[in-house]
């Protein structure tokens, strides 16, 4: 069987992550790997987090199965949190808990394709690395539509013209704040506009909320999704524990189906479980306790959540401000007025090579940098390197046209 096994590629990111491990030079930067790091460079442990792992330590009672559609005081307490407890009734929206963010991706491209195999899912461009071939794995062709900045906000015009061959049934796959790649997120007018086209052409909403209260805050982060949910029929989400309570590799996600059609709920609960069911069965138990006891303590988890937030933001501005300061181009300096943990580099991936050999800084071939990523005292450094490789380029072309 394995003789006919055809070579394949590594994952891009994973080699990255490998060479940058790989590399002995001691000012190297990771920009890479999508995770929160705080000032000393550590990705930590939440103290509600430990609190919480110390209490299940002390009170859990049995490692016996739990459901198909995992922790239901987690799945609850994830529906009012994207939702917001008064708009969250039970009767509008089910739930199940996933084996993280990807997870719910898979089980809702599974959810799509049982019900509408034809589908086309639409998917930004740029988009996040992982989004088409999740879909397409699941069975769902995938179109894209431009994602770009205009004078300083998403371009909704490009959005919405590359979208006009989208069907009724189809799925508009976008993230619900701090878009990753790009860090370019909707207004709420463009949101309002986004469900207006998606009510006027029966095209299907499937938000990414991976990053919720890493932009603005969680209520604010989910404002635009919570307007789609007030004007349409059915939203799909996707949601994940991973950024905003630091549960990486705990894998906690959930897949949440919200519908007016109330008297369906019973059947999209029981197939949401069985696609889980032939998938991994049931999810583990413990991240999602964790996740439970965090929701239930708000106040100390929205002040560490907060502080997460606001070191993004001011490493962001403190960025922006060195680059404008050393003359950067506009769309260098845009990048302190993006959301979240990433932002798309306007470099080619020559230039994003140059980076990484010339400046020992990793970034992602299609020029994604995690800004979170990044300390207060690698800031000029960063900033003076990301001007050269801008000049670089420029030099490049000039040495190619006179030679």
């Amino acid at each position: 069987m394995l003789s006919t096994l055809p070579p394949l590629e590594t994952d891009p990111l994973w080699e990255l992550i490998r060479l940058f491990k790989e590399d002995k030079r001691d000012h190297k930067i990771d920009l890479v790997i999508g995770v929160y790091r705080d000032e000393s460079g550590q990705t930590p442990v939440f103290d509600i987090v430990q609190k919480a792992e110390h209490w299940l330590a002390n009170n859990a009672q049995s490692k016996a199965y739990k459901q198909l559609s995992g922790n239901a005081q987690f799945n609850h307490h994830m529906g009012q949190f994207l939702l917001s407890p008064d708009k969250a009734s039970a009767a509008s929206h089910c739930t199940i808990q996933t084996v993280g963010g990807t997870g719910a991706l898979r089980v809702l491209g599974d959810f799509i394709h049982r019900l509408s195999p034809n589908a086309t899912v639409w998917n930004t461009d740029p988009g996040y690395i992982n989004h088409q071939p999740i879909m397409e794995a699941a069975g769902l062709r995938v179109n894209h539509f431009r994602w770009q900045q205009k004078e300083g906000v998403l371009d909704i015009e490009s959005c919405l013209s590359d979208l006009s061959d989208a069907r009724r049934g189809d799925i508009l796959l976008l993230h619900g704040c701090c878009h990753n790649p790009s860090g370019i997120d909707p207004t709420f007018a463009q949101w309002q506009a986004f469900a207006t086209f998606c009510k006027n052409t029966g095209v299907i909403p499937l938000i990414d909320m991976a990053y919720q209260g890493f932009g603005d805050g969680p209520d604010t982060d989910a404002a635009g999704l919570r307007w789609l949910v007030s004007q349409l029929d059915l939203v799909l989400i996707a949601s994940s524990c991973s950024k905003n309570m630091g549960l990486y590799c705990e894998r906690i996600g959930a897949a949440t189906i919200v519908t007016k059609d109330t008297a369906q709920q019973t059947s999209v609960r029981v197939l949401l479980e069985h696609i889980a069911r032939v998938n991994y069965s049931m999810p583990p138990d413990h991240g999602a306790a964790v996740a439970a006891f965090v929701f239930s303590h708000p106040e100390q988890w929205s002040a560490e959540l907060t502080q997460c937030r606001l070191r993004i933001l001011t490493i962001r501005q403190q960025l922006g401000s060195t680059l404008k300061a050393l003359g950067a181009s506009a769309e260098l300096c845009a990048l302190a007025k993006q959301k979240g943990m990433f932002s798309l580099l306007p470099f080619s991936a020559t230039q994003m090579q140059q980076l990484q050999e010339k400046h020992a800084i990793y970034g992602t071939s299609n020029g994604r940098i995690n800004i979170a990523g990044l300390q207060t005292h690698q800031i000029r450094t960063l900033a003076n390197a990301l001007i050269d490789i801008s000049q670089w380029d420029n030099h490049n072309n000039a040495d190619q046209l006179t030679a």
